[in-house]
């Protein structure tokens, strides 16, 4: 088999290197590694014109990447060791390809290394990622198929291929059925690791998810979004503490609220980020709404973990009261205590009791005394003791939202107050540009709940007592200069944040309209076109005129098109015409040069104009490349004034 080109290997080598680059953050750093070495290794063969390394080496190689996949993963199966053993395998094949088959066979496994990207992330910039490499690995596949050419008409022959699958990849996306639930979702996505809150919390688990500017959810409102201080979103509900983690207790779940819903409604749209859990962020209190699940304890739960992107319709009821007339097994769960933990905290829930008129006043006091005590809210608190509520409240007087939280709800159980911990997120800004609320895990929140009679459950946020701008203004508004918070947590940099927020909007428009395409909005489409029946038929028949549309289209546009080669084909027809109205038709056996002869003899006169425009088109036609700049002109002018 003949060898491949330098330019060759140079498309091949920018199809692979494209359609590796995505995998690189996913990777493990040693597989990533070496598939670069290769990478460069296969290109500097390239360069020097070397020999390409022996079978034997290579067979090694191969037994490398294979074990470092197994040391890693410990398997084969699944899709992190099938995408790492995939990458390895497609940077060797680059080392042993020399032939046009090899060379077809590497462009196909990155055609599925581009789809594998998928597999981890579907935004817009994985998506132009996906698409440069496509690009590439097409332009690579002309250059196999053609002689060598300079890289600007090969890279404008990919780009035209690839615009013209875009009305095609239009239909087909819009009108192939959908699947419901995430298309790209594999079962080791179940355990796969999501910063984000947890339904446990520890001293200091919020103040690590703090330091991240991951988008949580985003949230649109109908209408004017409500203050910052109204902006709680209710995660997990902490009832049972062991003296150091609280966890949630047990609940009972329905599909419909444990509470009526009243006054005020406040519709919005919740866009949530995958968190691998069954909870959700909902404001309180959300009313019912279908193939959603409520917990006793007024959270808003998936049936399912949040594996992928969802999109709810809700509306918040912030004036509901709920927990009126609550079981009492909850409420002894909410004053438990473990024996022989932070005894002075105890001591000031009994002083508390002690101290207030009636039990409702009891909330407030310890509100007070919080504030009094001048505690310092800070992402970086001093270590605790054992007893680490009494260690924060009496000793240290450093903590984050949790520790305000845990330490409230200890000092109310104390009291006879029942309570506990809720975690969440509070606060979150308004995007500018397209006035959607974003909420990041830099705004998770901790606050309590404490339950008195005649009121039921009432929201409160002891942070609020020592630092209320964090209420108000956010996290970074609460904390010195020096906390370890996102960098456009700051508002010192206007114009990247500016950029943040053009750049989350689109995305925000890219998740709502191409990955939230969903059954439900397809069947919308397909409503609007017409057509109530919505199954599958109508689809087929829907897809199969679109496609056809389409591809009509593109043969038209195709035939119409006018490049050099069209023009001296069609320059040449045009001298055969008038030949033959002149008597001499060509046979369909005739090449240029043979009819030209043969005119020569029945036509003389016509004879050394015909003969060099014949030579002239054999010569564009048939000849090597490239041409005489001045021949295709000279072609074109004396076809057009040929008269026989």
């Amino acid at each position: 088999m003949p060898s491949l080109r330098r330019d060759q290997v140079g498309w091949l080598l920018a199809g692979s290197a494209l359609t590796l680059a995505p995998h690189a953050s996913h990777l493990p750093p040693a597989i990533s590694a070496l598939c670069a070495l290769l990478l460069v290794w296969r290109g500097f063969i390239n360069q020097r014109g070397s020999r390409l390394p022996h079978r034997s080496l290579l067979v090694l190689m191969a037994a490398g990447v294979v074990g470092a996949v197994l040391l890693e993963f410990h398997q084969f199966f699944g899709k992190e060791p099938g995408i790492a053993l995939l990458a390895g395998l497609l940077s060797l094949k680059l080392l042993e390809t020399d032939s046009l088959r090899d060379a077809r066979a590497a462009v196909l496994l990155s055609f599925f290394m581009q789809l594998g990207q998928f597999l981890y992330q579907q935004n817009m910039a994985i998506a132009a990622l996906a698409l440069l490499g496509t690009f590439a690995s097409i332009g690579t596949l002309l250059a196999l198929q053609g002689r060598a050419e300079a890289f600007a008409p090969r890279a404008a022959a990919a780009a035209r291929l690839l615009l013209q699958a875009l009305p095609l990849m239009l239909v087909l996306f819009l009108l192939f059925p959908r699947v419901q639930g995430p298309l790209w979702g594999l079962p080791a996505d179940a355990h796969s690791a999501v910063s984000g809150l947890s339904d446990d919390m520890r001293p200091g688990d919020i103040a690590r998810v703090s330091e991240s500017g991951a988008i949580a959810f985003r949230a649109a409102f109908e209408g004017d979004p409500p203050p910052p201080a109204e902006r709680y979103w209710r995660g997990p509900v902490l009832t049972r503490f062991d003296g150091h983690s609280w966890r949630p207790g047990p609940s009972r779940r329905q599909d419909q609220p444990f509470y009526q819903s009243s006054g005020i409604a406040r519709p919005y749209t919740l866009t949530l980020e995958p968190h691998n859990q069954h909870w959700l962020l909902a404001m309180d209190f959300p009313g019912p709404a279908g193939g959603l699940v409520y917990g006793d304890d007024f959270r808003l739960l998936s049936r399912e973990p949040v594996r992928s992107r969802l999109r709810l319709e809700l509306v918040a009821h912030p004036a509901t009261p709920v927990g009126l007339a609550e079981d009492p097994r909850v409420l002894q769960e909410a004053l438990a205590l473990p024996p022989g933990f932070n005894p002075r905290t105890r001591a000031l829930g009994e002083r508390l009791r002690a101290a207030a008129g009636h039990t409702e006043d009891i909330p407030a006091l310890a509100i007070r005394h919080f504030r009094d005590s001048r505690l310092a809210y800070t992402l970086a608190p001093a270590p605790l003791s054992r007893d680490d509520v009494d260690s924060f409240l009496f000793d240290t007087r450093q903590g984050f939202c949790e520790h305000f939280a845990a330490a409230f709800v200890v000092a109310m159980r104390a009291a006879g107050v029942p309570a506990r911990v809720v975690t969440g997120y509070q606060g979150g800004e308004i995007n500018p540009v397209d006035g959607t609320l974003v909420v990041r895990q830099s705004d998770a929140h901790a606050w309590a709940e404490v339950w008195l009679e005649a009121r039921g459950w009432l929201r409160v946020d002891p942070t609020a007592a020592s630092a209320p701008r964090r209420i108000d203004g956010g996290v970074a508004a609460a904390l010195p200069d020096t906390a370890r918070l996102p960098l456009l947590a700051r508002s010192d940099l206007p114009w990247l944040r500016a950029l943040r927020d053009r750049v989350d909007a689109v995305n925000n428009r890219w998740n709502q309209w191409v990955l939230g395409y969903n059954p439900a909005r397809q069947r919308e489409l397909v409503a609007s076109l017409g057509f109530g029946d919505t199954g599958w038929q109508s689809l087929t028949a829907l897809m199969a005129g679109g496609t056809s549309i389409v591809m009509g289209g593109l043969t038209l546009w195709a035939l119409r098109r006018v490049r050099p080669g069209d023009a001296i084909d069609r320059s040449w027809s045009r001298v055969c015409r008038r030949l033959a109205a002149a008597g001499h038709p060509r046979h369909a056996w005739e090449g240029p040069l043979d009819y030209a002869g043969r005119i020569a003899s029945e036509a003389p006169e016509t004879a050394p104009e015909l003969a060099s425009i014949a030579a002239d088109y054999a010569r564009l036609r048939y000849g090597p490349a490239p041409a005489d700049a001045a021949l295709l002109p000279r072609f074109l002018h004396t076809s057009r004034k040929f008269r026989p």
